[in-house]
């Protein structure tokens, strides 16, 4: 007896919608338990109760069952998937499945018959149900919004820049897997995440699953789970394309590819191209496996142009007169994953002349701009900052750039540099441009050496852009005081957007990012708190005197400007 042909003889379902409920499934090849419970004609859980209480079995909440905790060789296996149903685990020697309708026999027997052992069937609802189902079904490594990618579009080999150049292409290392599932599955992920505009993928194994998330416009999204089992299959691979020891599993490592992806140039992938991209590699050993986070670095030098990085008109023409000048310290400050680099590199390309020398030292190098001299920091070999920055004083430069100022020996020389008739650019993690010259003192620089090397810090911060699907909106008055609008601000003279979300941005209102500055150039009045002393605070004053914006202050100017919401300015900056 069917589980429709029971509802009716219990009068739950009137015999004639039965016949229409029945012909719909037929016409739609679905389920009839889909066709009863889509329909309305009865909730998923007052079928789950009745199929209960009919058929004598355990009624169970999926909501309060923790599936984590289910072998991952019974949930990673598509037979039960394939038909309707959810493995919860063995009890001594036999399965525990989950089902929202007991006459689904031939399922049942599937089991039976694929593990050689005898099943124990409970009754849980039937919309939960299909939401487990769905999720591990994806979990076998097909990725939520995730495109499909034809196989000629995730051809993936290592490249070799030297070898490019004469013409040859390497193979990876291990190429003789190249058609295994693992490798298959990661060629895919660096595809999409390359193609979706991640900045960052990150592959993390937990005691009951693994997950994939992507860092997309500076937010995390999950989107795939795949098997617990091939966690390691996983980070050997990624660790044998970086160059990293695969035998080493207790210590952090950092590496680096470059892999030439073979990219769809269209939807429907009938043109390829190839494109090199370059990962940076950290592997961190964790309670149940090796955390990798891969950075994709953006080589190109296409989008240095310092109108798309958003700074105000006022902002961009104070920068643009302090790099013009021949020697002193600029600083961009901000923390991780703010785009100081891209920043730098936008003055660099914009100094890049043939009369002028320019040397970096980066950890590493993540943009490559022809004609000037670029220098990955090793510290292993004892390439620090400090050892590159005394070599290039030796390189009679023009232009100096330091990745990043770590210690007061890097300070030291970056700032005599600045002092002996060089421009120096470099970078520090503090949280607003009054806090870096402090930071820079608590380091051990000499007060009265700030004062007379830096010409200008910026801070800065990414907030997500608003999509083209925005729609204007009314904010409470008293809600733009407490972000920091003046009265004069909520006059009514402009509209603020919030986001809506479409196909475009994948459903969240926002595609791409835009920078949130604070520029601010050290002026005489400020080199007189600096040589006395003076605070973070007494700095940020005199900066406001002084006309600085701070970056909330910025960050509400993009409001006005419709560029992004303001619940993003306020998740972004502090008051």
């Amino acid at each position: 007896m069917t589980l429709g042909l029971a509802l009716a003889q219990s009068r739950r379902i009137a015999p004639a919608l039965l016949a229409q409920l029945e012909q719909s499934a037929r016409e739609k090849k679905s389920q009839l338990i889909d066709e009863i419970i889509g329909s309305g004609t009865m909730s998923a859980h007052d079928v789950a109760i009745f199929a209960a209480d009919k058929y004598q079995l355990p009624l169970l909440d999926l909501a309060q069952y923790n599936l984590n905790r289910v072998p991952p060789a019974l949930a990673g296996n598509r037979e039960f998937h394939a038909h309707r149903l959810l493995p919860l685990g063995r009890r001594e020697n036999r399965l525990i499945v989950a089902l929202s309708d007991p006459t689904n026999q031939a399922g049942v027997d599937a089991i039976k018959q694929k593990f050689n052992l005898p099943v124990e069937t409970v009754v849980v609802e039937h919309d939960k149900l299909m939401k487990h189902v769905r999720a591990a079904g994806e979990a076998l490594g097909t990725m939520k919004n995730i495109s499909p990618v034809t196989p000629t579009a995730t051809k993936m080999i290592e490249y070799d820049p030297v070898a490019a150049a004469a013409g040859a292409r390497k193979g990876t290392p291990g190429n003789e897997i190249d058609d295994a599932p693992v490798v298959r599955f990661l060629q895919k992920l660096l595809t999409e995440a390359f193609q979706r505009g991640a900045s960052d993928l990150h592959f993390e194994p937990f005691e009951f699953f693994y997950r994939v998330r992507f860092r997309v416009d500076g937010v995390l999204q999950e989107v795939a789970r795949p098997p617990l089992d091939i966690r390691d299959k996983i980070a050997t691979r990624i660790k044998v394309l970086s160059r990293l020891d695969i035998s080493e599993k207790r210590v952090p490592q950092d590496g680096r590819m470059k892999l030439l992806l073979s990219l769809p140039k269209d939807k429907d992938a009938k043109e390829v191209i190839e494109k090199a991209i370059d990962f940076r590699v950290s592997t961190l050993p964790t309670l149940f496996g090796e955390k990798i986070v891969m950075r994709i670095l953006e080589s190109s030098s296409d989008k240095l142009d310092i109108d798309q990085l958003g700074y105000e008109p006022a902002q961009k023409a104070l920068l643009l007169e302090v790099i013009k000048r021949p020697y002193g310290m600029v600083l961009v400050t901000g923390p991780t994953g703010s785009g100081k680099t891209v920043s730098l590199y936008t003055f660099l390309n914009m100094l890049n002349q043939g009369d002028i020398n320019i040397s970096t030292a980066e950890d590493p190098a993540e943009i490559q701009l022809p004609g000037i001299n670029q220098v990955n920091v090793n510290d292993k070999a004892g390439l620090t900052f400090a050892a590159a920055l005394k070599s290039f004083l030796r390189q009679d430069p023009d232009i100096i750039m330091v990745g990043e100022i770590r210690d007061l020996e890097t300070a030291d020389i970056s700032i005599k540099a600045a002092q002996t008739g060089h421009l120096v650019l470099s970078t520090l993690h503090t949280n607003d441009a009054p806090t870096t010259l402090t930071r820079l003192m608590n380091m051990g620089v000499a007060p009265f050496n700030i004062a007379s090397s830096v010409l200008m810090i910026t801070a800065q911060r990414l907030a997500r852009r608003l999509c083209t699907c925005k729609r204007a909106g009314d904010i409470p008055k008293p809600a733009l005081l407490d972000a920091g609008f003046t009265e004069a601000d909520t006059d009514g003279s402009w509209q603020p957007y919030h986001p809506v979300g479409c196909e475009r941005c994948n459903g969240s209102g926002y595609k791409g990012r835009c920078g949130i500055y604070q520029v601010m150039p050290i002026t005489e009045a400020m080199q007189q708190i600096i040589l006395s002393h003076g605070t973070a605070l007494q700095i940020a004053e005199q900066a406001r005197r002084d006309g600085v914006l701070s970056l909330r202050e910025s960050g509400l100017l993009k409001v006005k400007q419709g560029v992004t919401s303001l619940e993003e300015v306020l998740a972004t900056t502090n008051t």
